[in-house]
């Protein structure tokens, strides 16, 4: 075991930042999918 393994900085878990992420992602490509819907419901008009 090294020194870094010892002295750990963040004790916090991981769980929070990856599921914003997740969050974040997921809700920027549903964003691209309901704009694409959008403009293609609008060229049969």
């Amino acid at each position: 075991m090294n020194k870094f393994e010892k002295e750990v900085q963040d004790n916090s878990n991981d769980i929070v930042p990856s599921a914003v992420g997740f969050i974040a992602s997921f809700g920027f490509f549903a964003l691209i999918f309901i704009i694409a819907n959008i403009v293609d419901v609008a060229s049969f008009l």
